[in-house]
């Protein structure tokens, strides 16, 4: 018999948004704010021993470094800039993870990020070059990276490139056909709870 294909269900959490137990019943995956768009080193270790509690996976959720706009507003840096940016990220989220006990098992950048590092492959290599710290030894396989359909990292060596789709936003086809996120603001963009549910069952 083959086996059919596995679907994980994850949450971004750490963020502050207070529904941090809920999700966790419900998630097998959490990806935990890093420290620069939203949480910080408490956070960070209160959410992973949640987790821990319950058997759901973490992983990291670096964003730009700006709280004012969530991380949801790009933000221009010189590589170098965001190269330590992501080194402290990564750092804190491998930190409190380990005092859980666990390990960051993954990678998904938020918001603005998330975009930038999708479209534009100089951005990705800086993700994913930061991102190697989480994966100290061979052994522990390659890095995942959670992105959309077709993004930079998929092409990368040596990176297990895992799609992901969003049950509560509304997509359209890019030129080349592949389903791309409706941007936050337009009207329709965001799902309302019964056509969110029809679009994750489907």
């Amino acid at each position: 018999m083959t086996a059919g294909p596995v679907i994980d269900l994850n949450a971004d959490l750490g963020e502050g948004a207070g529904f941090d137990e809920e999700l966790l019943e419900l998630v097998s995956s959490a990806n935990v704010a890093c420290g620069a768009h939203a949480g910080d080193a408490a956070t960070i270790v209160r959410t992973c021993l949640a987790a821990a509690e319950r058997g759901v996976v973490v992983g990291a959720h670096p964003g730009y470094p700006d709280r004012a706009g969530f991380g949801r507003v790009e933000v221009e840096l010189a590589a170098s800039e965001l190269r330590r940016s992501l080194a402290e990220q990564f750092a804190a989220i491998t930190h409190g993870a380990q005092a859980a006990g666990l390990q960051p098992r993954y990678v998904k950048a938020h918001g603005a990020l998330y975009h930038r590092a999708a479209a534009d492959p100089q951005t990705a290599a800086l993700l994913i070059g930061a991102a190697a710290a989480l994966r100290p030894g061979a052994e522990q396989g390659p890095l995942v990276v959670l992105g959309p359909p077709g993004g930079a990292p998929a092409a990368a060596a040596g990176v297990k490139h895992v799609v992901e789709g969003f049950a509560d936003r509304a997509y359209a086809l890019d030129g080349a056909g592949r389903p791309t996120l409706a941007p936050r603001g337009t009207p329709g963009a965001i799902l309302a709870h019964d056509a969110a549910v029809e679009q994750a069952v489907a």
